[in-house]
């Protein structure tokens, strides 16, 4: 018997805790296309939510962050459900998949400029470059897997796919703005002898985000190699058929 990874594991487990969700939405008419925008619409509030708190809070005041991960997670929910409505109320459709895909790349682009925007007002620049390069990771990571499919090679692979970046992302920045709450928003730890502090509460968030830059664009790359391997053996398949076609129809000339 076929043991079951546990990412899958878990996602079966939490389409059943949304199923009467699901239903709802079906009956009360939201079409996946519906949930979709709903979705999309919420990751502009979540750049909002950063905008907003780069320009009216302080720097050690990382309630916005905090309520920016919430919405992200809210937002994060939609992403799941436009496929189980789709699924459930039988009304897939090409399009619905295509509008998924777009707006999910909008949806990340709103997302990470909001965050940007916040680290660069509050002076967190080298932060801001690994948020930079996570959003350049997380655009090359689902392009390369398009660009593949697009060649007819399946390419899902990696550590740093589209529900983990959300949940790293929005957890993290959740957990930012409670922590800040009981230590602080300006805490800092020092470690004798080093003139620099070490960790900060604002690092709940950042650090994480230097984790998605490289993991990001590891899978990136992965997903390109492992593309390279197929295509390289369907090339020779391809090749082989050729020459096979090539022989037989030169053994029918000569005789």
């Amino acid at each position: 018997m076929e043991t079951k990874p546990l990412k899958v594991k878990l996602q079966f487990g939490i389409y059943k805790i949304l199923d009467p969700f699901v239903n709802l939405l079906i009956k009360i008419g939201f079409t996946p296309n519906t949930v979709t925008v709903i979705g999309f619409i919420l990751n502009i509030g979540v750049a909002v939510v950063f905008v907003v708190g780069a320009e009216k809070s302080n720097r050690g005041d990382l309630s916005y962050v905090g309520w920016a991960g919430a919405l992200i997670l809210f937002a994060g929910l939609f992403d799941m459900l436009d496929g189980q409505v789709a699924r459930v109320g039988k009304m897939g459709s090409s399009f619905g998949a295509l509008l998924d895909s777009v707006l999910d790349r909008y949806s990340e682009l709103f997302m990470f400029l909001g965050i940007c925007f916040y680290l660069v007002s509050h002076h967190y620049l080298i932060s801001s470059l690994f948020a930079f390069l996570g959003l350049i990771g997380s655009m090359m990571v689902s392009y390369t897997r398009a660009r593949a499919e697009g060649l007819g090679i399946e390419c899902k692979g990696g550590l740093m796919q589209r529900p983990e970046r959300i949940v790293l992302v929005g957890t993290t920045a959740l957990a930012c703005g409670i922590i800040s709450k009981y230590i602080g928003g300006n805490y800092k730890l020092y470690v004798k002898g080093f003139p620099y502090h070490v960790f900060e509460t604002m690092s709940i968030f950042t650090l994480p985000l230097v984790v998605l830059a490289v993991l990001t664009n590891l899978t990136a790359v992965r997903r390109l190699m492992d593309a390279k391997a197929a295509l390289e053996a369907k090339d020779k398949i391809k090749f082989r058929h050729e020459n096979t076609v090539s022989g037989v129809s030169t053994q029918k000339v000569n005789s």
